[in-house]
């Protein structure tokens, strides 16, 4: 429910920023903005509680920007900071604070991780005003003397739970360390638990503490629990994402959305994804194109449960149960937004009835019960009609490309790559195509070139003999002999190249240079028929055992010795 009888001008807004906020028609302040405004604007510490979607990026960003208005940011010494735990998350309040700021002359950064550094280092040294940042990059930049915290003078920790549940606070802490102590400080969060409490003792002087919706459970939304056969899990979800309403569906694991997005895409029900295993470009454009209504279903793991808002979601489906319940109420929380009504639906199997009746009695939710086939009339009734089916040309949605895929998506040299494609590359299909186009642009170049006619310019040669009379210098005859010619000056070759291994052979007559060379090109009792050396004819075979055996009778001291050993690598001939 709304405020009643407050402005943001009443509440201590700069008439700048009323006038921002009347442009996108937001006239009247939520529950949450109503309540911390006033704090804020003061420069008081707030510890705000309020459920996913109630206007909390609004609640810290007014009082931030207004704050820091007119003073002067020095390069890669931010003044202002917003921790925040995911990506996404970043973006969006990046796309709120930004022209809130510029109306009061102040610039704004993100920095997160699975993009470059270079244009985060290049905005952070263009004297960054406000910075929007994921702690594990930021800490990074800090690392590698990029950025300091040293004048940051308005600190906003938002989703702080989920940075619990992520394993950011030894980080969160680190970074708060590193800001002045008499800063102001801001902590959001939709629940808060012991981990969130220390936090706030440890950090915050003397905070502001605003609960809104306390059962952290908004009544505008209807919740179902349907129980499902295992083998008819897909053709149920195909009911449910397939009605009028818009959804946003959550899996598990990864490989688990991506999976049930291409499956749904299949059905001809086309589902964008959105989960860890996709480059950053790629999950910005799926958000985008789930947003602008591109795509009516969008399949994701828990990194979309938290801070993504994305106006319209009708319905909410958890394909797998949350693990808590926790989990539960901020995927809920996607659905319902800004006053709106909404619908969740939990799918389970009779295995894990227990198991779901435990998460929603934590999460202090009464469901409505039912039993569901694909053909039934309770689908109809929570997801609407059904839309016509899409028939795709592709196999999978094409939202995303296989190359923008990271690494170890499915595993394998198939991992995020269809056939005839390889990570990192374009498909075979495309490298083919640029292949024939240039290939046509050179046949056609050479049929202009020989189709042009011969220049007139200038007197014509004398032509002169032919270089080559082919007919005439080479005949038969002269191409028969051409063979035994080469085959002579081969022997005649080997017959004059001296062995000057340098080696002598002791023996009871007195010394003979070993290996001498016979008349006939070869070495004495190796010559092949006809007078020509054996092939592979060289060095003269030794039976001293030189190479670590009795050579065989092969006229060439390199072939293999007695079976089992090999010359040695370091021995040979020396010419």
């Amino acid at each position: 429910m709304l405020a009643s009888g407050a402005t943001f001008a009443s509440l201590g807004v700069p008439a700048p920023l009323v006038a921002v906020l009347d442009g996108d028609g937001i006239g009247t302040p939520f529950p949450i903005q109503a309540a911390t405004l006033p704090d804020a604007l003061a420069g008081r510490d707030i510890l705000g509680r309020a459920k996913t979607g109630s206007g909390k990026t609004l609640g810290f960003s007014l009082p931030m920007v207004a704050r820091l208005a007119g003073g002067r940011t020095a390069a890669g010494r931010p003044r202002g900071l917003v921790l925040v735990p995911t990506r996404e998350l970043a973006t969006q309040v990046h796309a709120v604070l930004a022209p809130l700021a510029q109306a009061m002359g102040l610039r704004v950064a993100t920095v997160y991780g699975g993009v470059s550094y270079r244009p985060q280092i290049t905005a952070l040294q263009r004297r960054t005003d406000v910075l929007v940042a994921c702690p594990g990059r930021l800490a990074d930049l800090i690392g590698q003397g990029q950025c300091d915290l040293g004048d940051v003078e308005v600190t906003v920790i938002d989703e702080a739970d989920q940075m619990a549940d992520l394993g950011f606070l030894p980080i969160v802490r680190r970074l708060l360390e590193a800001t002045p102590s008499d800063g102001q400080r801001l902590l959001f969060s939709a629940t808060l638990d012991s981990a969130i409490d220390v936090l706030a003792r440890r950090f915050l002087n003397d905070p502001a503490q605003h609960c809104v919706d306390p059962s952290s459970t908004p009544a505008e939304i209807e919740h179902h629990v349907i129980t499902i056969k295992p083998a008819d899990r897909l053709d149920v979800l195909a009911a449910l994402a397939g009605g009028e309403k818009r959804s946003l569906v959550f899996t598990r694991t990864k490989h688990g959305a991506e999976r049930l997005a291409r499956q749904l895409t299949a059905a001809g029900i086309p589902a964008a994804e959105l989960h860890g295993n996709l480059a950053q470009g790629a999950r910005s454009r799926n958000m985008a194109a789930f947003g602008a209504g591109a795509v009516r279903v969008m399949v994701a793991t828990d990194i979309a449960a938290r801070g993504i808002h994305v106006d319209g979601v009708d319905l909410v489906i958890h394909a797998d149960p949350p693990a808590e319940h926790k989990a539960y109420l901020h995927r809920s929380g996607r659905t319902a937004r800004g006053g709106a009504d909404g619908t969740v639906v939990t799918m389970q199997t009779s295995a894990q009835a227990s198991e779901v009746r435990r998460l929603m009695r934590e999460a202090g939710v009464t469901p409505h019960l039912a039993d569901a086939e694909p053909d039934s009339e309770v689908l109809v009734e929570i997801a609407g009609p059904p839309v016509p089916r899409v028939t795709l040309t592709t196999k999978v949605t094409e939202l995303v490309k296989p190359a923008e895929r990271l690494a170890g998506g499915l595993g394998g040299r198939g991992a995020g790559a269809g056939p005839g494609e390889r990570r990192g590359r374009k498909p075979r299909r495309e490298h083919r195509a640029s292949t024939d186009r240039a290939e046509r642009t050179n046949r056609a170049e050479r049929a202009d070139r020989a189709e042009r006619p011969a220049r007139a310019e200038g007197p014509k040669r004398a032509e002169g003999p032919k270089r080559f009379d082919r007919a005439g210098r080479f005949d038969g005859a002269e191409r028969a002999t051409r063979g035994e010619r080469a085959g002579r000056d081969e022997r005649r070759a080997w017959g004059e190249r001296p062995w000057r291994s340098g080696r002598a052979e002791r023996t009871s007559g007195g010394e003979r240079e070993q290996g001498a060379w016979a008349p006939g090109g070869g070495p004495r009792g190796e010559q092949g028929a006809a007078g020509r050396p054996p092939r592979h004819a060289g060095a003269p075979a030794s039976s001293s055992g030189s190479w670590g055996g009795t050579t065989a009778r092969s006229g060439y001291s390199g072939s293999r010795t007695v079976p089992g050993k090999r010359r040695n690598p370091g021995q040979g001939r020396h010419f």
